[in-house]
């Protein structure tokens, strides 16, 4: 009874795990660059005597599903998104590099590309413009500008972008993905940007729900386990004093 009470404990916690990740991957459905998270845990012997028959289920990091997602036309200059493989790079905090598909740049009062904020890498650093009367993004990820007053087009950087597995990627509190071993990443030799358009998150709404569903029925059943457990431990007790 002490076996089966444990494994649907642990069973029970796995599950609860694995719902809070679907229901994270459903409420950014609709965030742009979203990378889906995937559930991940691995057996663990329960140490101590007497303890050789029970496995803890412990949840590791959770993956990340590098799937791409449908390209949004926006028309804004601003909006750029990646063909294949490849990931914008960012300033992260402590000046870490911090890795997004999510392409809605922005320029700040500084003159800096931004990402809700935080600087977009460039092969030379973080990118900061001159004042310009016009902006384009190259598909190669160049960032060119007319300046202000001129009418001759200048080359201000070149967008970084990088070419890491997803076995190697994590998820920070922010949400952005970083490298597990802190190593900063690979340049991509020839990334393929399309200006004008935003991808979409790669959450299929449908598989969530039904996986959901079943994670709760799986729960329901985990719980009712657990109660058979207690009933026949109470029996084996009311046995063992004759009553």
């Amino acid at each position: 009874m002490d076996r089966l009470g444990y494994t649907a404990m642990t069973a029970a916690s796995r599950t609860m795990s694995s719902l809070t990740v679907r229901a994270n991957n459903l409420a950014n459905v609709n965030t742009p660059g979203f990378r889906a998270d995937l559930e991940q845990a691995q057996a663990v012997t329960v140490e101590g005597y007497g303890y050789d028959s029970r496995h803890l289920a412990r949840v590791k990091n959770n993956g990340v599903n590098l799937a791409p997602g449908a390209l949004m036309a926006t028309g804004r200059d601003l909006d750029v998104a990646i063909q294949g493989r490849g990931l914008f790079t960012v300033e992260g905090d402590g000046g870490a590099e911090r890795y997004t598909r999510n392409g809605a740049l922005q320029v700040d009062a500084e003159l800096r590309l931004t990402l809700n904020g935080r600087a977009v890498m460039g092969e030379g650093g973080p990118i900061v413009l001159p004042e310009y009367d016009s902006l384009h993004i190259g598909r190669d990820g160049t960032v060119s500008v007319i300046p202000r007053g001129d009418f001759v087009t200048a080359e201000v950087d070149r967008i970084r972008v990088v070419d890491v597995d997803a076995a190697d990627l994590t998820k920070d509190a922010s949400g952005l993905l970083a490298r597990i071993d802190g190593q900063p990443a690979e340049d991509m030799e020839a990334p393929v940007l399309v200006s004008g358009y935003l991808e979409a998150s790669n959450v299929s709404a449908i598989d969530q729900l039904v996986a959901t569903m079943s994670l709760n029925r799986l729960f329901e059943t985990q719980v009712k386990m657990m109660k058979a457990a207690e009933d026949l431990s109470e029996a084996g007790n009311r046995m063992i004093r004759g009553s």
